[in-house]
């Protein structure tokens, strides 16, 4: 298993963040990979993407948003998050040059990257990776938030819990269906936004875990050979 590389990522204000790099030795594609809102870079659920991505041939560029990097427990406005996003995807072509890109996150990582990819396509990255996409706040269902994807042409991959709280499945597989072909709903039975899954459902959260990587590498082997 690679050893994950801590990197500087420099930003656009001449500030910097943390970021990690884990790759094989000959990756097939990399994924900029952004942290959901309540925990950083280094969370086991990240790692374990991490780590189970390297081992299927995906490289990953794991991010801290300025935010977590502060310590902060407020979230980084859009614009500073979605710079934050664009400053690790750059980052992660200078890595590695010429291997395919992709980007996204959990939760909140994965909404701000589809947020820059809609105001503006992100050099090179040839899909996105939603790690349980918040579609609305828990309580709350609406799919207000899945306006902007309307305006992405790159395929999209959602990966998601069917308990998950934040994104009802009645709401959101009628947005997936309705952004295209090129968009993937991948769901997990019993699982929540956090793809921990309970002791009553006889299922484990490893098992959860080993299909969403088996899910995410196989999806990216299907658009990491064309072109970008």
């Amino acid at each position: 298993m690679p050893t994950p590389r801590a990197l500087r990522l420099p930003l656009a204000d001449d500030h910097a963040v943390s970021a990690l790099l884990q790759a094989p030795a000959h990756p097939r594609a990399c994924l900029v990979l952004a942290h959901g809102a309540g925990a950083g870079m280094a969370h086991p659920f990240l790692q374990a993407i991490a780590d189970g991505l390297a081992a299927r041939d995906v490289a990953t560029l794991r991010y801290q948003f300025p935010s977590m990097e502060r310590g902060s427990r407020r979230p980084d406005p859009p614009a500073i998050a979605q710079g934050t996003v664009r400053a690790a995807v750059a980052d992660a072509a200078r890595q590695l040059p010429g291997v395919p890109l992709f980007a996204g996150g959990k939760s909140f990582g994965g909404r701000m990257t589809s947020q820059a990819q809609a105001a503006d396509p992100l050099p090179g990255v040839r899909g996105l990776v939603f790690l349980g996409f918040p579609l609305h706040p828990a309580g709350k269902p609406s799919d207000d938030r899945a306006a902007h994807l309307e305006r992405i042409t790159v395929p999209m991959l959602f990966l998601q819990g069917a308990r998950d709280a934040l994104a009802s499945l009645d709401l959101l597989a009628p947005v997936v269906e309705r952004l295209g072909a090129n968009v993937t709903l991948a769901t997990f039975e019993d699982a929540d936004h956090s793809f921990h899954v309970p002791a009553k459902s006889g299922r484990k959260d490893t098992e959860i875990m080993g299909e969403l990587l088996d899910a995410t590498a196989e999806w990216i082997a299907v658009f990491a050979g064309g072109a970008s």
